[in-house]
């Protein structure tokens, strides 16, 4: 028990890094660049489950608000009124979602339902992050944004990279999944491990959404990841 608890928190501990760096590691595509922290996020819920892996992203939206430097422009609790705050309330809900579909039925998921947890983590991640933004530009910052800008710059410019991530993260998930252990978690308490066990056992933003807001507003706004 005190060995699982121990890996669950090193897990934990590991992921919070990853996605603190992920802000930073920065794909130049054409149009709109994106980072992989919504890869480390999403990887979070496959290999975490919905429990410790909310937990994880959670301690890291904690940390850069309480000051730490782990968003791409630093950090503190003024990032609550930037237009792409939203997503990373939505990374937060998001692997909660990527969790939970991921962890059902029995066994190692396949590559579907490892695929189709992604893409129903991501949507997640685009209405909070989409809603947050038209939200704060409309009604705090003073700059009205339309819906049609709203699609084209949080969306269609946006998620080609996340869709591609989500491919990544399914692959990488199917394989990483019988390293970790699966655990299942059902209500409050711990499930039993299934599936194959390995030998260890068991800004804020869409793909450079911030790029595209800044556009779309026509000044440099900070992201919120």
């Amino acid at each position: 028990m005190q060995r699982e608890k121990t890996k669950d928190m090193i897990l934990c501990a590991m992921f919070v890094v990853l996605i603190a760096a992920g802000a930073f590691l920065k794909v130049p595509v054409p149009v709109v660049p994106f980072t992989l922290q919504f890869l480390f996020t999403m990887l979070a819920g496959l290999l975490l489950g919905p429990r410790l892996g909310t937990l994880a992203v959670a301690v890291y939206v904690l940390l850069g608000l309480a000051g730490f430097p782990v968003f791409a422009q630093g950090g503190g609790l003024g990032y609550v009124f930037q237009p792409t705050f939203g997503y990373l309330i939505g990374f937060v809900l998001g692997t909660w979602v990527t969790g939970v579909i991921a962890r059902r039925g029995t066994g190692l998921p396949g590559l579907g339902r490892l695929l189709g947890a992604n893409l129903a983590g991501l949507a997640v991640v685009y209405l909070c992050g989409m809603l947050y933004c038209w939200v704060v530009t409309n009604y705090y910052l003073n700059t009205p944004m339309g819906l049609w800008a709203l699609v084209l710059y949080c969306f269609l410019l946006a998620v080609p990279g996340d869709l591609f991530l989500c491919v990544v993260g399914a692959m990488a998930g199917r394989r990483l999944l019988p390293l970790v252990g699966i655990r299942r978690e059902r209500g409050n308490g711990r499930g039993a491990k299934t599936g194959g066990q390995g030998p260890g056992g068991g800004e804020a933003d869409p793909a450079g959404g911030g790029e595209a807001v800044s556009a779309a507003l026509g000044t440099s706004v900070p992201k919120g990841k």
